[in-house]
C-alpha cells in the first residue's frame, strides 16, 4: 500500500515537471517568432527568470509588476513594450544597482528619465547589443538577449 502511494506520488511529480518543461519550451519558441512582445509578456518573462514571481499568467505578472512600480503608471498590459521601459523592468526586477543618473531620477520617481538611464546602464555592460534606440520595440529574441544578460549579471554579483 505504501509503495503504491510513492509511486503516485512519484509519477504525478514526473508529469507535473514534464508539463512545466514543455510549457517554458513553448513560450521561448513564442518569444523568437515575435517581432515585438508585450508589456504583459516582458513582465511575465522577466518576473520568472528573476525569481521575483513565479506565474504562468503574464496579467498577473504585468499588475505585480505595476503595483512594484517597475513599470510607468500609463504602461498598459497588451501595449508592444518599448526597450527603455523594459530595461527598467528588467533592473528592478533582477534587483541590479544603477548608475549615478538612474539612481537619482529613481529617488525623485521619474520613470522615464529613471527607464532612460537605465537602457544607457545596460548599454554599457553590452546586455543590450547593436544598435538600438530606447524607444525602440523590443523582439521576443531581444527580450530573451536581456534576460539572458540579466543572468550571468547577477550570477557575476554585478
Amino acid at each position: 500500500m505504501k509503495l503504491k502511494y510513492i509511486f503516485a506520488v512519484f509519477f504525478v511529480l514526473l508529469c507535473a515537471m514534464s508539463l512545466e518543461a514543455q510549457s517554458t519550451a513553448q513560450e521561448i519558441e513564442t518569444l523568437l517568432a515575435a517581432e515585438a512582445v508585450t508589456y504583459a509578456q516582458a513582465a511575465r518573462f522577466l518576473l520568472e527568470a528573476s525569481d521575483a514571481l513565479a506565474t504562468f499568467d503574464s496579467q498577473e505578472a504585468f499588475r505585480y509588476a505595476k503595483e512594484q512600480k517597475w513599470l510607468p503608471k500609463r504602461a498598459e498590459a497588451d501595449t508592444v513594450a518599448r526597450l527603455d521601459i523594459v530595461s527598467l523592468l528588467a533592473v528592478r526586477s533582477f534587483e541590479m544597482k544603477g548608475g549615478t543618473m538612474y539612481s537619482i531620477f529613481k529617488i525623485i520617481g521619474i520613470t522615464y528619465l529613471t527607464a532612460h538611464f537605465t537602457y544607457r546602464e545596460l548599454k554599457l555592460k553590452n546586455i543590450i547589443r547593436g544598435r538600438t534606440n530606447p524607444s525602440s520595440k523590443v523582439s521576443g529574441r531581444q527580450l530573451l538577449y536581456i534576460t539572458e544578460g540579466m543572468l550571468s549579471q547577477s550570477e557575476a554579483g554585478n
